[in-house]
């Protein structure tokens, strides 16, 4: 994440905002709850600051690192900070299994063994791949926290609530999933370079039961899309749009479940998309 004076030159092409401000690095560490148990899994170290001062909170770390020069640098520091505490990973974080890695990991410090949901994720995300890797951290088994740096208005989206301007899709698929809070804003002076927008640091914490089963995921992403593609019309032509039947039929279901036809879908809970959804499979 953080880079030292004189080093590592960020890449563009790989989103690369280095996190500078000590502060912001020990509120995000705070966010974690770290406890001595826990495995973090880190996205994109960078400068390995924020690693740094992971494992001076006594957890133990697994980082992925796209950059290879980055991770070499990486590497080359896991002697200071105790090889035994900290894996370096080199390669782009979407395409890996993650709790394979952290499975193949062979810790040679004393410390219990990886257990999830003991273990947790961090990272200041390249703001272009932030949904996809919001996806990628709720593949179950889930960790038992996920403290990302996104993009302001990214975080809005995911905290927002129903009825709000920043309400849509991607703020019912992931509260479906977890329980979402803004933490604090990141102003851009906090970063080098600063990037042009605002940033914010989110918390997701996974439900003990999420509202929909982890084998209809990919459907309740696919209906609560087609929902909010007509987020102005009312919810029976959304709906009947979105499972292909008659706005009668899907009035009718609405009714059913206490739904009000003529609302719009801006309006609905998660757990009202969660009820359309499973009432939806049996049609």
């Amino acid at each position: 994440m953080p880079a030292r004076p004189g080093g590592h030159r960020p890449r563009k092409a790989l989103g690369q905002h280095f996190l500078t401000d000590v502060r912001i690095l020990d509120r995000i560490v705070a966010a974690l709850d770290p406890a001595s148990d826990d495995v973090v899994l880190e996205i994109g170290p960078g400068k390995g600051t924020l690693t740094a001062r992971l494992l001076a909170a006594g957890v133990r770390v697994v980082t992925i690192e796209r950059d290879r020069a980055l991770a070499a640098e990486l590497e080359a520091r896991r002697e200071e900070w105790g090889a035994g505490r900290v894996s370096v990973v080199p390669g782009d974080a979407l395409r890996m299994d993650w709790h394979a890695q952290l499975r193949s990991v062979d810790w040679t410090a004393p410390g219990p063994a990886l257990a999830p949901p003991r273990w947790k994720v961090v990272g200041n995300i390249p703001y272009n791949i932030t949904t996809p890797l919001i996806a990628k951290a709720l593949t179950p088994p889930w960790p038992a926290c996920i403290v990302f740096l996104v993009q302001a208005e990214v975080a809005d989206r995911l905290a927002a609530r129903p009825g709000t301007r920043a309400y849509g899709a991607l703020s019912v698929g992931v509260q479906a999933a977890c329980r979402v809070e803004r933490l604090f804003g990141v102003r851009a002076g906090a970063f080098r370079p600063p990037p042009r927008v605002a940033s914010a640091v989110v918390r997701l914490t996974p439900r003990a039961e999420p509202l929909v089963p982890a084998p209809d995921t990919a459907a309740f992403r696919a209906f609560v899309t087609a929902c909010f593609a007509r987020r102005r019309k009312q919810l029976r032509n959304a709906v009947a749009a979105a499972w292909g039947c008659a706005p009668a039929v899907a009035a009718r279901v609405l009714a059913e479940l206490g739904l009000d036809p003529a609302a719009r879908p801006e309006t609905l809970a998660p757990a009202a998309f969660a009820a359309l959804l499973r009432r939806g499979m049996r049609l």
